[in-house]
């Protein structure tokens, strides 16, 4: 598509007639040339008239003059009225940009032109008519925002070539259009000419992309679709809003000059990056007014402090108005004000005083935990703070502790009490000096004894008619342990602390452990009344303790404590606590005996340690002593004696030659350590019992169980015999005894021939008291055969183990003895006597005795 020369001419010209109300027209070919801006015909004083690109003219440019005083030029442009303007006809005025640093200097010519008629719509023809100027790519179209009109109002003409040859139809579609919003903008359909009906406002609408397109009047579009942007031109219609009305901020007394308050914010709707949103800050009154204490950052909002004299005693609260305004501050810009309230915050830069600097009171003697004194201060910080709540302290007076003062959490008062009693006769006035400080530490580098104030207390104490006085409450004296009885020696002394004398009071003993001693009643002096015994556990520390009552005439009383040191005599020879020493004989071959002597030390150690016994004896063949230092000894065996226990005794004698004999458990077993010792022997404990390894009780209960076990047999074979009593076979002579194995070691066996039956306790199969069966097993050692015209066995133990048989002599009895099950079994206690049997077996085996077997009568 292309465009003769006389078309774009035309077009061109057209440009420059297009009207704008309040809209700006800047051309990049034009640029510091003629730049032509389109205005009512009133303009007010301080109105934005339209924007003149100055960058693209002079980039440079650090100085902006204009040269109708009636119109004043900003830094981005915008050209805006100093006066009221009447516009009659057009009006010129040149914009001066400079460098005052290499004093480069350009202009720009600016035509403003009042015109209030649109152009005449040009009617469709069918033949080509001859245009200044066609055009499809229009230049950037532009609408001031919030625009007076009038409307419709034209903003440009697009056109296409081939509307030389056909007839064309122009058409458009978007937002603003056919979208929301609707019917905002119109093109004509014959001319092209493109409308604004109303006015836009551009915070809500910035800018419009609409499409424009060409048609013929049989549908054909000769063009591609045309882009076309609209853009709204920024008014500065929208004031700069704080974030807050009321601003409130707090700062510490006394800080330095330029320390940060708070900072301030405020928003503006307009267009952002240029002058209708740049805002500035400032304050524009104080209060109090003077003196003048804040100051404000134009570009940022933040609030800082002018001067280091903020006193919160003196102003503790300041209230600022402040305003933010747009276009940078200029004075014709938008602006808003808020409030910003600055609380001054305490420190503690005063200390308390007392109101008074020196207080009298009084207090009886013997008084406890009672008050008797409040003390006041002054604190001009703020009130029920840590910088005026008061600490107060004893400095001076109260080495003893009698005192103690606190403060009154209500009143911050400081309450001293007396919290241990003062005695009149020892001191009948006392001086204190108190002290006050804050809970917070002052906020000056100071001493600490030039922040705090102090003051003088004087206690006068009043004196009590009082009882009997147990002054010390511990005392002492000295007695002989082998003092014999009734020996007397002094005693506990109280004293009346009006006369310091002892007389009139009497005592009593309250506690005497082990009753040794009597208390003269008139005294307080003591009488043995038993033998001593400084070894005794009564002794706390060598001092045996009793509790004398003093009483006066009126029947006011004190206790005290009578210390009793009972000076040591050597009655005690030395003893070996542990007397049962194990020796494991495979890792050690001595043991470590220690000695002790109940006596005090000058009558104990060094000890020496002896066996006893003569020279010749086993003690002193068997054992051996060596000394390891004054109370221990080392006892050794020598000539490898055999494992169990044995008795040691060893003399142990003290410095002083006396000694005693301590009989000595030892056991030499054969272990690893003491606790794997498993002789039979078990030592006794220290009462005479006998103490019993875990071995030696499990051997006794399987004894027991084994007696338990012999008695149920017994029990069992007396039964079973009552009930099918057994008669000796008359013609046993004629029975055969067959010996297949002889002397087979340890394994008897009792058998039955003939119907002889031996009755056995669990045999197998048979219940408790079954019979044993005939044959021939394996698991014995060898089979006894009886034979009466056939032949008959009897088995061995099903087992392992011996079968045995006892004979009784004197009820006739026999008793078998079964190693398999661990009882005795009662054979028969009914038949032939034992001699009969005996006759009968020698006549027919010729005394002959069968070695390893018994025969039983049944």
């Amino acid at each position: 598509m292309a465009a003769a020369p006389a078309t774009r001419a035309r077009s061109g010209a057209l440009c420059r007639q297009l009207l704008l109300t309040l809209t700006i027209f800047t051309f990049a070919c034009d640029a510091c040339k003629k730049v032509i801006l389109h205005v009512p015909s009133n303009l007010d004083a301080e109105t934005f008239v339209g924007r003149v690109n100055l960058k693209e003219c002079f980039k440079s440019a650090n100085l902006i003059h204009s040269s109708d005083p009636d119109f004043q030029i900003l830094e981005d442009g915008s050209v805006y009225t100093t006066n009221a303007v009447l516009f009659t006809s057009k009006r010129h005025f040149t914009i001066s940009l400079s460098n005052t640093e290499n004093h480069e200097e350009k202009k720009i010519h600016v035509l403003l032109e009042h015109q209030t008629k649109v152009l005449k719509q040009s009617h469709p023809k069918e033949k080509a008519l001859r245009r200044a100027k066609r055009r499809w790519a229009p230049i950037p179209c532009s609408v001031m925002e919030n625009s007076l009109g009038p409307f419709p109002l034209f903003l440009q003409q697009i056109e296409s070539d081939t509307a030389q040859n056909y007839t064309i139809y122009y058409s458009i579609s978007g937002p603003g259009v056919d979208q929301r919003p609707q019917n905002l903008f119109y093109i004509e359909r014959n001319t092209g000419n493109l409308y604004c009906t109303g006015p836009i406002d551009r915070e809500q609408y910035d800018s419009f992309e609409l499409v424009a397109f060409a048609t013929t009047q049989d549908g054909y579009s000769p063009e591609f679709p045309l882009p076309l942007v609209i853009k709204i031109e920024d008014e500065n219609d929208n004031f700069p809003i704080f974030t807050n009305s009321t601003y409130i901020f707090t700062i510490p007394e006394y800080s330095r000059v330029g320390s940060t308050v708070g900072q301030v914010c405020a928003t503006d709707l307009d267009e952002p990056g240029t002058l209708h949103t740049m805002l500035k800050y400032s304050i524009l009154e104080q209060f109090p007014v003077s003196p003048v204490m804040f100051f404000m950052h134009s570009s940022t909002g933040v609030i800082t402090t002018t001067s280091s004299q903020l006193n919160r005693e003196l102003v503790d609260k300041y209230q600022l108005k402040i305003k933010v305004q747009d276009m940078n501050g200029k004075p014709f810009g938008l602006q808003t004000t808020a409030t910003c309230i600055i609380y001054v915050d305490d420190v503690n830069d005063h200390w308390p005083t007392f109101t008074q600097t020196s207080y009298v009171t009084s207090v009886e003697e013997n008084t406890v935990d009672v008050e008797i004194l409040r003390v006041s201060v002054e604190d001009k910080d703020l009130i029920n703070t840590a910088n005026w709540r008061a600490n107060y302290t004893i400095l001076k007076g109260n080495e003893n502790g009698h005192f103690k003062i606190v403060t009154d959490p209500k009143t911050n008062e400081g309450v001293l009490c007396v919290v241990k009693p003062l005695n009149y006769e020892e001191r009948q006035q006392l001086t204190l000096q108190i002290g006050v400080v804050n809970e917070a530490p002052y906020f000056r580098e100071t001493t600490s004894r030039s922040a705090m104030s102090t003051a003088t207390v004087t206690v006068n104490v009043k004196n009590q008619d009082e009882g009997p006085e147990c002054t010390p409450p511990v005392q002492t004296v000295r007695i002989k342990e082998n003092a014999p009885v009734n020996t007397r020696s002094n005693g506990y002394k109280a004293y009346d602390p009006e006369t310091k004398s002892s007389s009139g009071i009497r005592y009593k003993k309250i506690n005497d452990p082990k009753g040794w001693f009597t208390v003269d009643e008139n005294t307080g002096s003591i009488t043995t009344f038993r033998l001593l015994d400084r070894e005794s556990e009564s002794m706390e520390n060598g001092l045996y303790k009793i509790t004398i009552l003093a009483t006066d005439k009126d029947g006011r009383s004190c206790t005290g404590t009578l210390g009793i040191i009972l000076e040591d005599v050597n009655d005690n020879g030395p003893l070996i606590l542990k007397q049962t020493l194990i020796i494991c004989k495979t890792v050690m071959s001595s043991a470590e005996i220690v000695a002790f002597d109940p006596d005090d030390p000058v009558n104990g150690p060094p000890f020496s340690f002896n066996l006893e016994g003569n020279s010749d004896s086993e003690a002193q063949r068997i054992w051996g002593l060596s000394q390891i230092n004054d109370t221990a000894a080392r006892l050794f065996y020598q000539n490898d004696p055999p494992f169990g226990p044995y008795t040691v005794n060893v003399r142990v004698t003290d410095k002083h030659g006396l000694s005693h004999i301590t009989p000595l458990n030892v056991i030499i077993c054969d272990c690893i350590t003491e606790n794997d010792c498993t002789l039979r022997f078990v030592p006794r404990t220290g009462n005479g019992g006998v103490k019993l390894g875990k071995w030696a009780i499990l051997a006794i209960l399987l004894g027991i169980a084994l007696l338990f076990c012999i008695l149920f047999t017994l029990v069992c074979g007396a039964t079973g015999a009552a009930k099918k009593p057994k008669a000796f076979p008359d013609d046993v002579t004629q029975q055969n005894l067959i010996v297949s194995n002889t002397e087979a070691p340890g394994d008897d066996k009792v058998y039955s021939a003939n119907g002889f039956t031996t009755q056995t306790v669990g045999s197998s199969g048979q219940g408790i008291c079954g019979t044993v069966g005939s044959g021939v097993k394996s698991g014995g050692q060898e089979t006894i055969e009886m034979v009466k015209g056939g032949q008959q066995t009897l088995e061995s133990c099903q087992g392992h183990g011996h079968h045995y048989t006892l004979e009784s002599c004197r009820g006739g009895g026999q008793y078998t003895l079964d190693s398999c099950r661990g009882g005795l079994v009662e054979v028969d206690s009914h038949g032939h006597t034992y001699s009969k049997w005996r006759n009968f077996t020698q006549t027919h085996l010729g005394e002959e005795p069968i070695r390893g077997h018994t025969l039983i009568k049944n």
